[in-house]
């Protein structure tokens, strides 16, 4: 296996690390979720730079990278509902449209199949994970005792239901409506894509 797909399978163990050392009970464990969250994204950006750098291009790291970008966001997104940061219905709509057209994507580059990925899609992960270290970079600092004593009233603000409420209603129409436009955009695609599977199905 190359590094860069190492690397993707270092994200995905990441994730329930990071999904553990947030709930626990202990606050330096809570604090350490947050980096490992960090380290994990990185992974993201650096893989996918070796990946370019020397060619390390396989059709298993096409089908494994995105899905484990996904994994590693949707857990994040998830943690919010429990963590009382963001309405469940706008995460469940994120997290079903992701993981499908990831997969979706995943198995058609996999096969080698033509896919359309628009520039709206980048700003939409973009700005995911944007909302993402602003929520869980404040929510570290609000449960941070000596930190939180300090600056209390900003943090509080930004952390504000309403605020929240708003920034994850952008972000669940962006959401939406890229997922829409990349199933129009891939339509030829998809219908390929089923007609092989189908086909395969059938065959067995």
């Amino acid at each position: 296996m190359c590094f860069p797909n190492q690397l993707t399978i270092v994200r995905i163990l990441l994730t329930p690390v990071f999904l553990a050392f947030l709930f626990v009970d202990r606050l330096e464990y809570n604090q350490l979720a947050l980096l490992i969250f960090i380290v994990a994204s990185l992974t993201d950006w650096y893989d996918g730079w070796v990946a370019r750098k020397w060619g390390y291009i396989s059709r298993w790291g096409k089908f494994l990278d995105p899905l484990a970008d996904k994994i590693l966001t949707s857990a994040a997104f998830v943690s919010f509902i429990y963590l009382d940061l963001a309405p469940a219905w706008m995460v469940w709509v994120i997290v079903v449209r992701d993981l499908l057209i990831t997969l979706l994507r995943s198995l058609a580059e996999y096969k080698d199949r033509p896919v359309i990925t628009s520039g709206p899609a980048k700003t939409k992960t973009f700005s995911q994970f944007v909302v993402l270290y602003y929520i869980l970079i404040l929510y570290t600092l609000q449960i941070t005792p000596s930190i939180y004593q300090q600056y209390s009233g900003t943090i509080d603000f930004l952390l504000n239901h309403n605020l929240l409420y708003a920034l994850m209603f952008v972000v669940t129409i962006f959401t939406t409506w890229t997922g829409v436009t990349y199933l129009i955009d891939n339509r030829k695609t998809l219908v390929e894509l089923y007609a092989s599977v189908f086909r395969a199905t059938q065959s067995e």
